[in-house]
């Protein structure tokens, strides 16, 4: 149990590393980027959300609703550029969430390590406009 909940640790944080220092890289275009997708931005959060949730399901709310929200900012805020490094954070997240989330020993850690996934992905993508 020790060495599954290190693991997941352990993705997280590389994912947030990897968010981290890709914000800080293209920090200087975000206004630009974000200010000309205003219109757009709504209707592609709408649909990837959708999309997302629907084929995607972790079956603990916390975790869906994360990864739904995620997904939505991700597709529709953050720059071309930058949106790869997220898209792999997030691909890790649901690979490990749903290898947990079958297994009745890891379930219950699921809730707290989706609340702290969301509190840390809230802060980084700030700078993108994102807002839970």
């Amino acid at each position: 149990m020790l060495r599954k909940s290190l693991l997941v640790f352990s993705i997280l944080c590389a994912a947030i590393l990897i968010g981290c220092s890709k914000t800080e890289t293209s920090n200087s275009n975000n206004a630009a980027d974000n200010s000309n997708k205003g219109a757009t931005t709504s209707s592609n959060t709408g649909g990837s959300s959708t999309t997302a949730s629907t084929g995607d399901k972790i079956g603990i709310p916390e975790c869906d609703d994360f990864i739904a929200k995620y997904e939505a900012c991700v597709t529709g805020k953050v720059p071309e550029a930058a949106r790869a490094a997220y898209q792999t954070g997030l691909k890790q997240w649901k690979d490990s969430w749903k290898q947990m989330a079958a297994n009745p020993q890891t379930k219950g850690t699921l809730v707290a390590a989706c609340k702290q996934a969301r509190e840390q992905q809230e802060t980084a993508l700030k700078s993108y406009g994102c807002t839970w």
